[in-house]
């Protein structure tokens, strides 16, 4: 009889917590569905009404969950430059090249993960001049130059604002070749690779070193 109470307990906390994630299904429901649309189509041309069709919800929920279209763009830029959590990688080790290959393939493999969205977001093409969405990108930058430095061993370099304006600078040619790549076609991801390997090396064994002594 214990067994069976307890059995009947688990069964009831399993269905509380299902009940529980629906919400946020739900949410990121809509959320994917709004990533795939602002990669399809200018802002102005999403249409929260066909949102919610194309996510198989109530109209109201979008505003429920996110507020009004530009709160749901918002969301979008926040969930296309959001990095994996530090545990969820694996710190490359090896030589300096290999380490940078290591990080360039992880840069492109957040790139390519959304696509059109991602050059779309960062590239300003959604609501145009907006702080808000600028401070997003801002930070994330930040937070991408934070990474990349760990990535290749210089995270605790005490020239770090240094070096951390360095790699936003760098920053600008990956969004650019991501582009190339994503939009235009002209690259393809082995020539982007190549590209950015490239320049990240040379930023690690010239420049990097140049801020580190002080010339």
């Amino acid at each position: 009889m214990p067994a069976h109470s307890d059995t009947a307990l688990t069964d009831a906390d399993a269905s509380a917590r299902r009940r529980r994630l629906e919400p946020d299904e739900r949410r990121a429901q809509i959320l994917d569905c709004a990533i795939a649309m602002f990669g399809e189509r200018p802002y102005a041309a999403v249409s929260t009404a066909e949102l919610a069709q194309r996510a198989g919800v109530a109209r109201g929920l979008i505003n429920h969950y996110f507020g009004n279209k530009r709160d749901l763009y918002l969301a979008v830029v926040r969930r296309m430059v959001t990095l994996p959590r530090p545990d969820h990688m694996t710190t490359p080790t090896g030589t300096v090249r290999e380490r940078v290959d290591a990080s360039v393939a992880w840069l492109l493999d957040t790139i390519g993960e959304h696509g059109s969205t991602w050059v779309k977001v960062t590239g300003h093409e959604g609501i145009g001049d907006d702080p808000e969405v600028q401070r997003i990108l801002d930070e994330a930058d930040d937070a991408a130059a934070d990474r990349l430095l760990h990535m290749v061993g210089l995270g605790g370099s005490k020239h770090g604002d240094e070096l951390r304006a360095l790699v936003r600078a760098y920053g600008g040619l990956v969004k650019a070749a991501g582009r190339e790549w994503i939009t235009r076609g002209s690259l393809d991801r082995d020539q982007v690779h190549a590209l950015l390997a490239d320049m990240l090396l040379t930023l690690v064994t010239t420049a990097f070193p140049k801020i580190e002594r002080g010339t």
